[in-house]
């Protein structure tokens, strides 16, 4: 989908910190993380919340009374009378949220929306249905959350088998798979201050007071040779615990208006335009080739190729995803993700595309502008795509 009024102001997107599950943030339902987050940011920069009248918010994992969707939240960001849908796409959330965002903007129907997502994996749900027909009439269950993981109902396989059938059928050995994670760590480690403009702190409430989460929580102290001593997670794979993400949890949002609106509340800062978003669906248990495809289809329409690029975000839950992403598209590793990645601060779902959004603009910002492509799979063999240029004005 090609979009030609649509942008973010420059400063306008962020992303709490990503906590690994069963951390600081286990405890707080992601739909008050959300609330706290997205109240905090707004106020930091000054935004009158009166301006927005729509929101679309992404959620995948569900949390007690989430049942009424986004009038969960509107409320208790001061919006009343403002409604939008609710979005679940696995992991491509982000993208079907900002693509549900940024169509509104362009049709005339709404001037300025937010996009909000938030999930939290800790304690994710166990579900329970009636099943009469079953021997004592035994209820038929399902962790929301972790059975996925395990098992494709396409295909019966599991996320984990996804990445090991890429690797074997591209030839990527171990040590390479090693040398993307250290090199997605090292990109983490680098950016440490800059992720300070985007990143907003979390009030956790408990008995005692607030506890303040600043960063990410749970990201390990990765080096060659701790990756290297790392067992793989199949006896004849090449996939490990430190070349895959772990689950999280987080929220993340930006605003979405017209080029003008996005001028205005910038301040002179510039604004980064929404030129595209794609979708595509890879051969069955082939999640991490489906970024290709994606990123192709949001490229091919805003009529650009690979090579007008300057920075690509993703969401690569096994490193197996960027090496695969660079073989075919020809596009330089250290080139992709300098704020770090998925791989390395977590993977709490709904919000893990919208942190790397506002990772790239912040990354073409930094540089002086210029053209970036985020693209993430998703379960299903899927995966999202969207192309966005920051420039001055």
């Amino acid at each position: 989908m090609r979009l030609s009024d649509v942008a973010v102001p420059i400063g306008f997107a962020w992303s709490s910190p990503f906590c690994r599950w069963q951390g600081p943030l286990a405890g707080m339902s992601s739909v008050d993380l959300l609330v706290d987050v997205t109240n905090r940011a707004l106020g930091a920069r000054g935004f009158d919340i009166a301006e927005v009248t729509q929101v679309a918010l992404g959620t995948t994992v569900p949390q007690p009374a989430s049942f009424y969707g986004v009038t969960t939240v509107t409320p208790r960001l001061g919006l009343d009378g403002v409604t939008g849908p609710t979005v679940a796409q696995a992991c491509a959330t982000s993208v079907a949220v900002l693509q549900a965002a940024a169509v509104q903007v362009e049709l005339g129907a709404h001037r300025t929306v937010l996009a909000l997502t938030t999930d939290r994996t800790s304690n994710g749900p166990l579900m329970v249905w009636s099943a009469q027909d079953t021997p004592g009439a035994a209820p038929v269950t399902e962790h929301w959350v972790l059975d996925p993981m395990r098992h494709d109902p396409n295909t019966g396989e599991s996320m984990l088998d996804t990445a090991e059938h890429v690797a074997a059928e591209e030839g990527y050995p171990r040590a390479e798979i090693d040398a993307v994670t250290l090199l997605r760590y090292e990109q983490y480690r680098a950016a440490t201050a800059r992720r300070r403009g985007h990143l907003v702190e979390v009030h956790v409430p408990g008995r005692r007071g607030d506890t303040v989460v600043a960063d990410d929580q749970g990201v390990h102290d990765t080096t060659a040779e701790g990756l290297a001593k790392l067992s793989p997670l199949r006896p004849d794979g090449v996939v490990t615990y430190g070349s895959q993400t772990h689950p999280a949890d987080g929220a993340a949002g930006l605003v979405v208006t017209t080029v003008e609106r996005a001028r205005e509340l910038g301040g002179g800062t510039g604004v980064a335009r929404l030129l595209s978003v794609g979708f595509a669906r890879a051969e069955r248990a082939r999640m991490p080739t489906a970024p290709v495809p994606a990123a192709r289809a949001a490229l091919a329409a805003a009529d650009l190729d690979i090579g007008s690029v300057d920075v690509v975000t993703t969401h690569n839950p096994f490193a197996v995803n960027d090496l695969y992403f660079s073989r075919q598209t020809g596009f330089p590793l250290d080139r992709m993700n300098p704020y770090g990645c998925s791989l390395v601060y977590g993977h709490p779902q709904g919000p893990t595309g919208m942190r790397a959004v506002a990772e790239l603009v912040a990354a073409l910002h930094a540089r002086g502008g210029g053209r970036g492509l985020f693209t993430g799979c998703a379960a299903g063999d899927t995966a999202g795509a969207v192309v966005v240029e920051v420039t001055d004005r």
